[in-house]
């Protein structure tokens, strides 16, 4: 797993033709390399997810800020995020902590590995669109793990059923543009199709000795869901206080970055399409 990360970012740093256009501002650059600077002072025991993602608490929620270029570039915006991108752009820079490379150039080689199909930046139908997808893929290379166990907490097995992306083409910008790229879209869908994922039950996330040993500070929350076509509903970072379990993300209700007031218990059961959550952990 580890030689095949480290092969994504050496092809990355020496071909050219891998490397395509990117979509940033200075005052991105000037943010991540900040942070990074910090990071490089700070005691290597930091639980680094949550150092980066309180970084970003306030920062507006805005969605679709990956849909700015009429053709596929790597964005970085850490002025405005959505769920996923608070998780990619944390994700990027834990990376270059573990890695202890510090430049932007690093966060961009991480971000683009992260993003995209193999580490490889191909187009629109390369990105990993669904979450499930991007689990997997970079369980492959070695820089996440998806958790399942213990089985007393996973109590539940979700089945992917998604399609959401080639029923609903209108709604994304390149796919309306370009209806020839759905059926790759679909291809992608039908490969995740019918597999199986344990997952904590909502009912089940209590403040318990179990719950608190499965789930630790800074792994990513994926909220799973019953709506048609999609695998996962949010996404965010666990964060554990004194009566729970609570979820720091980007969020549409508040309109930006925030760690959660309220229990991850209380707000999944404020959403009756949420069923519960899988655990993914940034690898060492």
């Amino acid at each position: 797993m580890k030689k095949l990360y480290i092969h994504i970012i050496v092809m990355l740093c020496l071909c050219p033709a891998l490397c395509h256009s990117q979509t940033w501002k200075e005052a991105d650059k000037e943010k991540i390399n900040s942070l990074l600077r910090q990071a490089k002072q700070m005691p290597r025991t930091t639980c680094w997810e949550l150092f980066f993602a309180r970084s970003f608490i306030g920062v507006p929620y805005v969605a679709h800020t990956l849909e700015v270029n009429d053709t596929e570039q790597l964005v970085v915006n850490t002025r405005e995020l959505d769920c996923t991108t608070l998780v990619e752009t944390v994700t990027a820079l834990t990376l270059c902590v573990h890695q202890q490379v510090y430049t932007f150039r690093n966060y961009t080689d991480n971000l683009t590995m992260l993003r995209y199909r193999h580490g490889v930046l191909d187009g629109y139908t390369s990105r990993l669109h669904y979450f499930t997808d991007w689990i997997l893929d970079n369980e492959a290379k070695g820089v996440v793990k998806e958790i399942q166990n213990p089985v007393s907490v996973f109590k539940a097995v979700q089945t992917i059923n998604v399609g959401f992306m080639s029923m609903n083409p209108e709604y994304y910008k390149f796919l309306k543009a370009n209806p020839d790229s759905v059926p790759v879209i679909e291809q992608t869908e039908d490969a995740l199709n019918g597999r199986t994922f344990r997952y904590i039950p909502k009912n089940a996330v209590e403040n318990t000795a179990a719950m608190r040993n499965a789930v630790h500070d800074g792994d990513i929350i994926a909220i799973t869901c019953n709506k048609q076509g999609l695998d996962i509903a949010h996404l965010g970072f666990a964060v554990w206080h004194k009566d729970g379990l609570h979820l720091l993300n980007a969020s549409m209700l508040h309109k930006k970055v925030v760690e959660e007031p309220m229990t991850l218990r209380t707000y999944l059961g404020k959403h009756p399409s949420h069923t519960g959550i899988r655990i993914v952990r940034i690898t060492k």
